[in-house]
This record gives C-alpha cells, sequence and structure tokens, in this order.
C-alpha cells in the first residue's frame, strides 16, 4: 500500500502561542505517528515576509517554532522537518506556476479581498498596501504542497480555499505539461480545537490576545487571571456558551474532566476557582515540555543542525523532481537536439528486416530486405497475418538457417544467392555483424 504524503507549515511570524499547540503543533506530531504515513512539517519564514519586515523577529520565531515542535515530541526521524526557505526550489516551483495561474484566479483569494474591501470601504486605492507578496501567497502555498505530491493537507477552514486553488493550478500544469502533480485534498480536523484569546477574539500574536505556549508558570497565571469573563458571582450559574476559559480548558482536558467542569459551571463555582483549574490543567501538560523547550532554545545550532539534517531530506525529492518539472516546460540542456536520426544511426547500425504487407488477393505477405532496400527472400500468401508472423518469428530464431519446410514457402529473387540470404538472416539477431 502506498503511504499516504501529509504536509504541514507554520507561518514563522511570532512566539508560539496555546493556539497554535493546539490547532497546529499538538495535531502534526499526533499524525505523525500513524502507519503508513510520511509527514512533511516545515516552518514557512518564505510566507513571514509578506507581513513582518522585522528580520530579527522572524528569525526567533523560526528558533521558537522548531524548539515548540522538538519539545512536544516531534521526531525528526520519523518526519520530513525543514525550513522552507532551505528548499531552493520552492522559489522555483513558484515561478513556474506563476505562469500557469490566472490572475483571475488569485483575485478571489480572501486575503487579497479582504485587502480590496478594507481599502474600498475607507476610500482608498483598492490595492494600496497591498504587496505581491500578499497577492501571490497562494501560489506560494502551492509550491509548499505540490513539491511534495502531499495527498492530505490539515488546515483550518480559513485555508480551503488555497488547498482548492492548489488543486486548479495543478490541473493546470498537468494539463500542459503531462501528468506530475498530484491534487492535494484537504483535510479539515473537526476535531481540533481553535482557542479564544484572553478577550474571547480568535488567539492571535496580531490581537495581542495571546498566551506563549512555554511561557513560565507565574506568566502564565497571570495572563490566565486576565481572560475576559462576565459579572456573575461566586454561587450564580454560569454559561459554558460563549466562556472563553471553559473552551480553552475543553481543549487541555478529557472528556471526563470537561463534564466535571460544566457541571461546576452549573453550580455556580468563582470565576478565581475556574482559572485556576485552567491553570493546573494547562501546566500538568506543559510543564513536562518546559524545561526541554528552553534547553532547546538555549542550543540554537542544535536546532540548527536538526532543520539542515530535514533540508537535506528533503532536497533528495525537490532536486530530482524540479528538474523533471524544468525538462516538461522547456528548461533543457541544448545537447539534445543532436539530429535524431545521426544519433539513431550512431547508436545502432541499420540492419536487414521484415516487411509484411496485405496483397489485394486478401492474402498476407512478407520480404526479407536487405539495408538498402533489395529483396532477398519473398514469401507466399498467407491466409492470416499470424500465420506470416509466426512463419518470420522461426526464420529469426532459426538464424542463417532455413528449414525445408520453411524454403516452400519462400522464394529468392533473381541475382540473389544462397550466402546473402544466410548472412542477412544471421545479422537480424547477431549483434556482431
Amino acid at each position: 500500500m502506498t503511504a499516504q504524503r501529509f504536509l504541514t507549515g507554520i507561518t514563522t511570524s511570532g512566539e508560539p502561542h496555546l493556539g497554535n499547540y493546539v490547532g497546529a503543533i499538538r495535531p502534526a506530531i499526533a499524525a505523525s505517528l500513524v502507519p503508513n504515513v510520511e509527514s512533511f512539517y516545515f516552518l514557512a519564514d518564505y510566507h513571514s515576509l509578506i507581513k513582518i519586515d522585522d528580520p530579527a523577529r522572524i528569525q526567533r520565531s523560526t528558533l521558537e517554532i522548531a524548539a515548540s515542535f522538538l519539545a512536544a515530541g516531534l521526531d525528526p526521524q520519523r518526519v520530513t522537518f525543514y525550513r522552507q526557505s532551505d528548499i531552493p526550489e520552492i522559489g522555483e516551483l513558484t515561478w513556474l506556476l506563476t505562469c500557469v495561474t490566472s490572475k483571475g484566479l488569485l483575485n478571489r483569494a480572501h486575503a487579497y479581498k479582504a485587502a480590496v474591501d478594507k481599502n474600498n470601504a475607507a476610500g482608498m486605492d483598492p490595492d494600496a498596501d497591498v504587496n505581491a507578496g500578499l497577492f501571490m501567497y497562494p501560489v506560494l502555498m502551492t509550491a509548499d504542497i505540490l513539491m511534495f505530491n502531499a495527498h492530505k493537507v490539515p488546515v483550518g477552514r480559513d485555508q480551503v480555499q488555497h488547498v482548492e486553488m492548489a488543486r486548479d493550478i495543478a490541473q493546470r500544469f498537468n494539463h500542459l505539461y503531462g501528468e506530475h502533480f498530484t491534487l492535494p485534498q484537504v483535510v479539515i480536523e473537526e476535531s481540533v480545537a481553535t482557542l479564544p484569546g484572553l478577550d474571547g477574539r480568535k488567539m492571535s500574536k496580531s490581537y495581542d490576545n495571546s498566551i506563549p505556549l512555554f511561557a513560565p508558570r507565574a506568566q502564565l497565571q497571570k495572563l490566565i487571571a486576565g481572560i475576559v469573563t462576565d459579572s456573575r458571582a461566586p454561587g450564580e450559574p454560569k454559561q459554558t456558551e460563549g466562556s472563553a476559559l471553559f473552551q480553552i480548558y475543553q481543549a487541555f482536558a478529557s472528556a471526563e474532566e470537561t463534564a466535571t467542569l460544566a457541571r461546576a459551571y452549573a453550580d455556580g463555582i468563582s470565576w478565581a476557582d475556574a482559572k485556576q483549574l485552567l491553570l493546573e490543567r494547562i501546566d500538568r501538560e506543559l510543564a513536562p515540555m518546559r524545561e526541554t523547550y528552553q534547553a532547546l532554545i538555549n542550543d540554537p545550532a542544535r536546532i540548527e543542525s536538526v532543520l539542515l539534517e530535514g533540508a537535506a531530506k528533503a532536497r533528495k525529492l525537490s532536486a530530482p523532481f524540479t528538474a523533471r518539472l524544468r525538462h516538461a516546460v522547456g528548461l533543457r540542456n541544448l545537447s539534445s537536439l543532436a539530429p535524431k536520426a545521426e544519433a539513431a544511426k550512431a547508436a545502432k547500425p541499420e540492419r536487414p528486416s521484415f516487411k509484411q504487407y496485405r496483397e489485394r488477393d486478401g492474402k498476407f505477405y512478407f520480404k526479407l530486405v536487405d539495408v538498402r532496400g533489395r529483396v532477398l527472400l519473398q514469401s507466399i500468401g498467407f491466409d492470416s497475418p499470424k500465420e506470416a508472423a509466426q512463419t518470420i518469428a522461426t526464420l529469426t530464431e532459426l538464424g542463417s538457417s532455413v528449414r525445408a519446410d520453411l524454403a516452400e514457402k519462400l522464394t529468392t529473387p533473381t541475382g540473389v544467392d544462397a550466402a546473402e540470404v544466410a548472412h542477412a538472416l544471421q545479422a537480424l539477431t547477431d549483434p556482431a555483424l
């Protein structure tokens, strides 16, 4: 059974938070342990350049996200774990795909449309502050996916369109240049939560409402204390629906633990006690990883080595595949344009050959001709092409000798002697002649 390839990337735009862990890191590590699956995980540092112009922040984020994956249990030996910018073929493939992608398709990308709509609402130029990186983002993501012919791409619902666009672009390329790309399928993990942040909105560095994944316990406690709740006092029943605190707890707890907290909500647990329960539950899962994470952060050379090893592993696939794609689109070595007839002649000398044909009488004939086209043997007429082909096969197998029963089915034109015929028959199979 052919292994299924799964591919996941995470943008190096800031410090990883609980939402990254629950939505990407933890499910990715779980998926890497599934039998008969090849997992590709990459740090999308090219993508971060679209909206981050702080080089130090990108570098630091790369370190922190790589350390988070490794501290959380990712085994680099089981997967292909690499930094996007260490695979030069990604950039080349992006250009090859750009040349088959319609602008109309990119015009419909959600991120670009949102930027245009925002500018229109403000009475500004539709493309104000929109860089080409944002516009071309779907093509770069397509290159990430297609470079390794991923079968499955786990994403959040906001990224589904990009996988669908990758399929469209792959189909266009395949139509023009042959079947090179697997059409990827989107995988939406319904069980994977999208965590709310401190203010109830989606946890995001952009909203400044996130909880760093490996924050020290004291900082974690302070941040959890700042989660927005309603004004219901201790003893008053509380709603789990819409409660950011409850949703975060649920992402870490078992079904039994979640049910227990839901009952406590109904019984009027104080917000202070609920936040303490959340602190203890998160810390129970993350505390064992925190020390490993800090050790990795303090040893960036070790992480660099892991990423370079992953890149070398990835390039064993990307380099030959890109060479094949270059040839497909016409970026080829010019020596292949040597005249085909001369090349064929140099590679294989001309030999005598059998020519099979049908005459007007409805019968099937063949003749043996030399390299100049002169007829050396002529057959009688056969009732079926199969009989003629079987006689040719027998003559070829016998070589220079012709059995008496076969001679009755053959004639030799005037001027052709038996030695010429014998030599020609032998030359059919003897490479030395």
